[in-house]
C-alpha cells in the first residue's frame, strides 16, 4: 500500500472515531432539549385555581399523570398567583430553557401564549381550550367540537324534561362568546333530534348570564327558569352554574322536582340525588395527546381540533364519576355520609328512574354517526350565523347546524 493510501485510512479511522466520541458526548448531556435525565420534561401550567378545582386542572393532572406513567416523562406543575402574572410566570419558565413542551390549560393562558410564544421559537408549547387568530408555529392550540357533546346532553336532557312532567329543557350559560355558540347550537340539535325520533314537543331556555364567576347570579337565573316550568337545566357557566346546582337541589326540597346537567368535568359528586349526568370536555384527553406529540417527535403548531371520535368529549361514567368523588372526598368537598361508591351508585339509580332506554338508544345512534362521519356539524363563523342556525334548528331544520342532513 502506497504512503497516500495510507494516509487516507488513517485520516478516516480519525473522522469516525471523532464522530462516534461527538456522539457519545452528545447522548450523554441529553441530547438537543432533553433533559439531563434523558426523559422529555414537561410543565403543566394550571389557571388561577390551580389543582384541586374539580374541573379543567384536575382533567389536566389525569392526563399527565397518564402520560407519566405510560410515556415516561417527567412531569411538573405550576399555578399562577394570579391572571396578571401569568404573562412573567410563562417568560421565566421559557428563559430557563428547561422544559420540551410547556402546557397552558384553559383560555386564560391565550393572551400570554400569543406574548410569550414567538420569542422563544425553540420552546414549544400547547394550550387546551383555545386557540390563537393565527397561527403560532410553535404553539399547538386543542380546542374542541362542543356541539358534538351537547347534542348528546340535548337527548337526554329532553327525555329527563319528559319524564319529569316538563315540557322544557334549560341552560344556565355564561358569556355570549363561539364556544357557548357551539353548546347552544349542539343543544338544541339534541333537543330537536329527540323531538323527532320521539314525538315530543320539548322546548329550550337557554340564558347568558354574562358571567363565568358568579354563583348567586346562576342561582337567581335558575330560580327563575324553574319558576317558569323549567325544570332540567345544564350547567355552561363554570363557576356561575354551581349557584344553578344549588337552586335546583332547594327547588326539589320545596317539592318541585328538578335535574342538572354538569359539564367539563364529573360534577355529579356536588348533588348526585339531581345531578345525574355530565357532559364531559376531556382536558386529560387534550393534554395526553400534546405530550404524546413530543415524544414521538410528531409537534405541530396550530389547532388541533378534538371530539367523540378522538375520545375528548363524552356523557360521564362510572370510572370518571369515582374520579372526581374521590378528590372531593380528599378535599372535605364531598356531601357529608356519602362515599364515591355512593355517588356512583346514586347516579345509577337516578339515571335508570329518569333517563329511558330509548334516550341512550338516539344517544347512541347519533354518536356513531358523528363518529362515522355521517355527522359534521358546521361552525358558525359570526354570531349572524350563529342566531341563524339556532332560528332554523327551532323551526326544526335539523339540516342547518350540520354539513349533511
Amino acid at each position: 500500500m502506497n504512503r497516500r493510501g495510507l494516509s487516507s485510512k488513517l485520516l478516516a479511522i480519525v473522522l469516525i472515531v471523532i464522530i462516534v466520541a461527538g456522539i457519545g458526548v452528545y447522548l450523554m448531556r441529553g441530547g438537543g432539549e432533553t433533559t439531563t435525565t434523558g426523559k422529555i420534561k414537561v410543565l403543566v401550567l394550571f389557571d388561577v385555581g390551580g389543582k384541586g378545582d374539580l374541573s379543567f386542572n384536575d382533567m389536566a393532572v389525569l392526563g399527565a399523570e397518564k402520560a407519566k406513567k405510560e410515556l415516561g416523562v417527567e412531569v411538573n406543575y405550576q399555578t399562577p398567583a394570579s391572571v396578571d402574572a401569568m404573562v412573567s410566570l410563562l417568560k421565566s419558565v421559557s428563559q430557563s430553557k428547561e422544559y420540551d413542551l410547556i402546557i397552558g390549560v384553559g383560555f386564560l393562558w391565550l393572551d400570554p401564549m400569543v406574548q410569550v410564544a414567538p420569542q422563544f421559537p425553540d420552546q414549544k408549547y400547547a394550550i387546551i381550550d383555545a386557540a390563537p387568530e393565527n397561527t403560532i408555529p410553535n404553539l399547538a392550540a386543542y380546542i374542541f367540537r362542543e356541539q358534538e357533546v351537547a347534542s348528546l346532553v340535548g337527548i337526554l336532557a329532553a327525555d329527563m324534561a319528559k319524564n319529569i312532567g316538563s315540557s322544557c329543557a334549560g341552560a344556565v350559560a355564561g358569556m355570549d362568546i363561539p364556544p357557548l355558540w357551539r353548546f347552544h347550537i349542539g343543544y338544541l340539535y339534541g333537543i330537536q333530534y329527540y323531538n323527532q325520533h320521539t314525538g315530543s314537543n320539548i322546548q329550550l331556555s337557554f340564558v347568558y348570564t354574562g358571567d363565568f364567576q358568579n354563583p348567586s347570579l346562576g342561582k337567581q337565573t335558575a330560580q327563575q327558569m324553574i319558576s317558569q316550568g323549567c325544570r332540567v337545566l345544564y350547567g355552561l357557566a363554570g363557576l356561575t352554574h354551581v349557584g344553578m346546582f344549588d337552586a335546583v337541589k332547594e327547588a326539589s326540597q320545596q317539592g318541585v322536582l328538578a335535574l342538572a346537567i354538569g359539564q367539563d368535568a364529573s360534577q355529579e359528586w356536588y348533588d348526585p340525588e339531581h345531578i345525574i349526568i355530565s357532559g364531559l370536555k376531556r382536558v386529560d384527553v387534550a393534554v395526553y395527546d400534546a405530550i404524546k406529540a413530543v415524544v414521538d417527535g410528531t409537534f405541530q403548531g396550530g389547532v388541533h381540533s378534538l371530539g367523540l371520535k378522538d375520545g375528548a368529549l363524552g356523557i360521564s361514567d362510572d370510572e370518571i364519576i369515582k374520579y372526581f368523588a374521590e378528590i372531593a372526598q380528599e378535599q372535605g368537598r364531598l356531601p357529608q355520609g356519602l362515599t364515591p361508591d355512593d355517588v356512583v351508585n346514586i347516579v345509577n339509580q337516578k339515571r335508570k328512574e329518569y333517563i329511558s332506554a330509548t334516550a341512550w338508544d338516539l344517544v347512541n345512534q347519533l354518536e356513531n354517526a358523528i363518529k362515522n362521519g355521517q355527522i359534521q356539524f358546521v361552525n358558525p363563523t359570526s354570531h349572524d350565523d350563529y342566531v341563524s342556525i339556532i332560528n332554523q334548528l327551532e323551526q326544526g331544520n335539523l339540516a342547518a347546524a350540520t354539513t349533511s342532513g
